[in-house]
């Protein structure tokens, strides 16, 4: 089901979808949901629609931290849990202990007894198969199907109420528009029909009509003329409908309690390009441009927040970590928008007038060899061990209680002291106490001091300063990060110096040069590197660093 580009580029879910099979007259309907905590607004609002919950654990590795943000959720919620232990077939798969680590899971979240009671089903995704026993399994997926019909109860629905349907999702199609997406909870909704939106807050309900509706079956969207309580559903016709907007009786207009998602932990600056290169490789380029987009992400991405900066030409985005707030600035580049942004801050408040700062989970698998590195790089961001236990493969795994402001740069270090070895996952604990002051960055940046073209003369100096992230025929300008300097402190080169021409014969003149590898940095590992006196310029063809001229100017 995962369908967009970016979730099949990093193999993970990013948009929550449905759809619906039908198995011995029951119908189905299945809802994908993210699984990391960063896109926690998806999962928040699409548990409303659902009255079960498939809980989809490795069969070699366990619950990871991702897992405890669903499961805690769904908890919450009083979901009926269906644990399924996927990749059963693997040849390093240990049931057993999955399922003891499942159960403490539980129990640790404060299930009750009948939640922590809960069924299981062994399957193995990519063959189709699935079984009650880890030993016995069917030829297809039926066992899981028969857990699914037996588990989970239908909705308590009234067919005979007042319609009621609570918008949950939104799609949109060039021809018919705006598309809202939910679960009829009581009533009936028809094709054709007058209805009113209507929200809890008291304002004064709205009146639409309904155009066309449709119903999910057998992975298809079908046109529908009547859909009763209990199923899902997708409309048009409401061209101002937002999420968490109740679709009601025009007669009797009742709204349903809105949807409530947690609060943003970590901010940045969205502001206009302004380099040197400004305007040369997007196609919307301006700050009204760039509004317009972050306000219709706003519609459908409930845990995102947008606020005026500092000046008009920029805008200040929170969202629930810097992957969350790293794929929407994948999704405007890939769009054709241009734009700067600031490093990831996190968002801090004040408790019983002492400052807090959000704190999270990580957990790091990586060969024992480089236990004592990654250890010693996690003390130095205030990281506080949980646990350290042995993994699979020869691998340990140690869990770490770290703030959000630690992790901000974490992972590229960490791959560097783990020789690339290192597997970081991280989930968003709570918040507590300022940890104090941590210098999350030793090295400093090599800054190009003249505008012009790479050359490979130039490079061949330059290297010895540090790793350098252009190559020759690169062009530069003034102030662009072109390397990371191997000391503290900046440290500005000319990375376009030409080989001087004389009619003087040299005995160096046939000299080859050998360059090292230039390393490009991708959107996230800019993102990560970005220190506070920097800026990350996105376009749809390149991501470059440059220094910020408006704290350079107060310097």
């Amino acid at each position: 089901m995962d369908s967009n580009d970016l979730e099949r580029e990093r193999g993970i879910t990013i948009l929550s979808k449905n759809t619906a099979v039908r198995y011995k007259g029951f119908k189905i309907n299945i809802i994908d949901t993210p699984g990391h905590a960063d896109f926690g607004g998806e999962v928040e609002r699409i548990l409303n629609m659902c009255d079960g919950v498939l809980l989809l654990v490795d069969a070699v590795e366990g619950p990871m931290p991702q897992t405890r943000f669903v499961l805690r959720k769904a908890l919450d919620l009083n979901k009926k849990v269906i644990v399924v232990v996927n990749k059963i077939d693997r040849p390093s798969a240990r049931p057993d202990w999955v399922i003891d680590a499942t159960f403490d899971l539980f129990v640790e979240l404060g299930a009750t007894d009948e939640q922590c009671d809960f069924p299981v089903v062994y399957a193995s995704g990519a063959n189709g198969i699935a079984g009650p026993d880890p030993k016995d399994l069917a030829e297809d997926l039926a066992p899981l199907f028969e857990a699914i019909v037996r588990e989970v109860a239908a909705p308590p629905v009234d067919l005979d109420a007042a319609l009621q349907m609570l918008v949950t999702n939104l799609d949109y199609d060039e021809h018919k528009g705006r598309i809202a997406i939910g679960r009829v909870t009581g009533g009936r909704l028809d094709r054709g029909s007058q209805i009113a939106i209507a929200k809890p807050d008291g304002d004064k309900p709205r009146t639409g009509k309904i155009a066309e509706l449709y119903v999910y079956d057998n992975f298809a969207r079908v046109p529908a003329e009547t859909v009763m309580a209990g199923d899902i559903c997708a409309l048009t016709g409401l061209s101002d409908v937002t999420i968490g907007e109740t679709v009601c009786d025009k007669d009797q207009p009742s709204a349903l309690p809105t949807i409530t998602v947690e609060e943003p932990t970590v901010r940045m600056t969205f502001s206009v390009n302004t380099s040197a290169f400004a305007g040369r490789e997007g196609k919307f380029v301006t700050s009204r441009q760039i509004k317009e987009r972050l306000d219709r992400e706003l519609e459908r991405n409930l845990a995102l927040r947008v606020s005026p900066g500092e000046s008009a030409e920029s805008f200040i985005v929170s969202g629930r970590g810097a992957l969350h707030l790293g794929i929407l600035m994948e999704n405007m580049r890939r769009e054709g928008y241009e734009f700067a942004v600031g490093p990831p801050k996190v968002i801090t408040k004040r408790v019983d007038d002492k400052l807090h700062e959000p704190f999270e989970e990580a957990m790091v698998e990586l060969p024992e060899a480089h236990v004592g590195s990654a250890v010693d790089l996690l003390g130095q961001r205030k990281g506080t061990m949980l646990d350290l236990s042995n993994s699979t493969g020869g691998l340990t795994r140690l869990t770490y209680r770290i703030p959000t402001r630690g992790l901000l740069g974490l992972r590229n270090a960490l791959l560097t002291a783990t020789r690339g070895t290192g597997v970081l996952t991280t989930i968003f604990k709570d918040y507590a106490p300022f940890a104090g002051e941590l210098n999350s960055r030793e090295n400093g940046s090599l800054t190009a001091s003249a505008q012009g073209q790479v050359t490979s003369y130039a490079l061949d100096s330059a290297q010895n300063r540090g790793r350098m992230m252009v190559q020759p025929g690169d062009e530069v300008y003034e102030d662009q990060v072109v390397g990371i300097h191997q000391r503290a402190g900046d440290l500005g080169i000319n990375v376009c110096k030409r080989k001087q021409a004389t009619n003087v014969r040299s005995a160096t003149k046939d000299q080859t040069t050998v360059l090292q590898e230039a390393f490009k940095p991708s959107l996230d590992e800019a993102l990560e590197y970005c220190a506070d006196d920097e800026l990350v310029e996105v376009t749809p063809e390149s991501v470059r660093i440059r220094k910020n001229p408006a704290i350079r100017s107060r310097r």
